[in-house]
């Protein structure tokens, strides 16, 4: 783990530097800027006394306001949110946006969304019920990535949360880094290198993570009931009861925490909701907004909070709740719910079988974290690979016929297919590329799947989901699906000269579906 954080220390505070991050101010009241709204920093006494760095931000003139609370992204200081608060005040909100514990000058250490995190957030809002301007009746929390996840865990457990906005944030932290049963790798080492430049990680965490990235199998029940604990969706029949408004905003490439989980998050809720999905990695698509420039993402949340904290007849409650942004024409798409996105279905065989040998990169890769969704949400410029030079020794590659019509995948692509191991233990990565005239395959999608305690020489049925998406491959193009053993974003479980087959039984064909919109 030592040369894991490490590795992703350079690449975190090369991050942290290109967001602009920086010391938090430490005045214990200022006014800045020449903006209607007022800032002021200060003190807010969390759970168990610790104190969280805080920034107010209040609108002119006398009356009461709606109530939004910000918390902080990981390893980002509380000014991440002061373009967007002064938006948001100078539109008649009072905003309190605060460093989580353990990271920055906030005091404590960092807990992961823990039962800390969640009592701290209740304790700003009895803060700011207390002094400022606030209204008790209109209370909403809103943030990204893990101040996203501490807004949804907060309505789970603070009645009082009438509307929740959770950009890039996770639903299921298990099925987010641990998808396929497979550690991703440049995530978490992210992650833990990021906490460590940033904070203070506690005894707990840097436990957990030492477990997660040493592959320790013996722990695995322990670590997985760690993440579902911080887990909105373990928690959703409570949101429900709470009745909280909730959008749910993400990333195609989220690198961090994939959509397939807030989807499926997305169904389980009964109350008013709303999911989009827009091109981009973790964070990208709320980058601009964060910088003060117009965003779509952003605009959208005012929206939401608006409808729901102020009663705005915006048309939030007549638009449908689904709207997504196709990564290849950058047009809106409107549905009434997840499962009509992908309404119908191709499938694609795969028949034959194919053997490859494990522990070689073929070339096929997912990418590189947060760069890649990034290059595809701004260039267009998915991962690339000449479909018809990947080695057969280490690749298995089936093509379909070219596409008489053009081909609009939204959704959730599925594999079913047959694996024989001569390891008890192996892992394969499935990637659905967009194939060209000329052989070249743009990756539409990917996902690794793990297995453990398998019996060598024994096939197995896997049934993977890949990423969900929102592609469209051109008429006369082919849809090729390749697999693989080693993948840069992933741990790899494969022991040295380890072989897997895929097969595809008469009475059980394996194939590829991908939903079409």
């Amino acid at each position: 783990m030592g040369q894991s954080r490490a590795i992703v220390g350079a690449l975190a505070a090369a991050l942290l530097v290109g967001a602009g991050a920086g010391p938090a101010p430490t005045a214990a009241a200022e006014d800045v800027g020449a903006h209607r709204s007022t800032v002021r920093f200060v003190d807010i006494e969390g759970h168990d006394g610790v104190v969280l760095k805080a920034n107010v931000v209040s609108p002119a003139g006398g009356g009461s306001h709606p109530l939004l609370v910000l918390p902080t992204s990981w390893a980002v200081p509380q000014v991440e949110y002061l373009a967007q608060a002064q938006r948001l005040a100078d539109s008649g909100y009072v905003v309190v946006s605060y460093n989580v514990r353990g990271f920055w000058q906030s005091g404590g250490r960092i807990e992961v969304a823990g039962p800390p995190d969640i009592a701290d957030t209740s304790r700003v809002i009895d803060w700011a019920l207390a002094h400022t301007r606030a209204d008790g009746e209109r209370v909403g929390v809103a943030g990204v990535s893990y101040g996203a996840g501490i807004g949804l865990l907060a309505a789970a457990f603070d009645e009082r949360v009438d509307a929740v906005v959770a950009l890039s944030g996770w639903a299921d932290l298990v099925d987010s880094i641990y998808s396929g049963r497979t550690q991703h790798l440049q995530v978490a080492g992210l992650l833990a290198g990021s906490g460590e430049l940033t904070g203070r990680p506690s005894d707990e965490l840097r436990d957990i993570l030492e477990g997660f990235l040493s592959s320790d199998l013996a722990r695995e029940q322990e670590l997985i009931e760690w993440g579902r604990s911080r887990s909105p969706a373990t928690f959703v029949d409570a949101i429900n009861r709470g009745g909280a408004a909730v959008m749910l905003g993400n990333a195609w490439g989220d690198s961090f925490f994939p959509p397939n989980q807030y989807a499926e998050f997305f169904e389980r809720l009964t109350v008013p909701k709303r999911l989009e999905f827009r091109p981009g990695d973790h964070a990208t698509g709320e980058l601009t907004g964060l910088l003060g420039l117009p965003n779509d993402t952003w605009t959208s949340a005012h929206r939401w909070l608006d409808h729901h904290l102020k009663g705005a007849d915006n048309g939030v409650g007549e638009e449908q709740p689904v709207r997504i942004k196709s990564r290849s024409t950058g047009d809106y798409e409107s549905y009434p719910d997840w499962d009509a996105v992908g309404a119908r279905r191709y499938e694609m065989p795969l028949g034959g079988t194919e053997g490859i040998a494990a522990n070689v990169d073929s070339g096929a890769n997912g990418g590189v974290v947060l760069l890649t969704g990034a290059l595809d949400q701004f260039a267009r410029l998915p991962p690339v690979v000449p479909v018809p030079l990947l080695p057969p020794a280490h690749t298995a590659v089936w093509e379909s016929a070219p596409a008489a019509e053009p081909r609009p995948v939204r959704g959730t692509p599925v594999l079913r297919t047959t694996v024989t191991s001569d390891a008890p233990s192996g892992t394969f990565v499935a990637y659905l590329y967009d194939v060209g005239p000329l052989g070249t395959g743009r990756l539409i999608t990917h996902a690794p799947h793990t297995f453990h305690h398998r019996t060598p020489g024994e096939p197995f049925t896997v049934d993977l989901e890949l990423f969900s998406t929102a592609y469209d491959v051109p008429a006369g193009h082919r849809l090729a699906l390749a697999v693989d053993t080693v993948d840069p974003l992933y741990a790899e479980h494969n022991p040295h000269g380890a072989d897997l087959t895929f097969s595809s039984p008469a009475d059980d064909p394996s194939h590829l579906s991908v939903p079409l919109g």
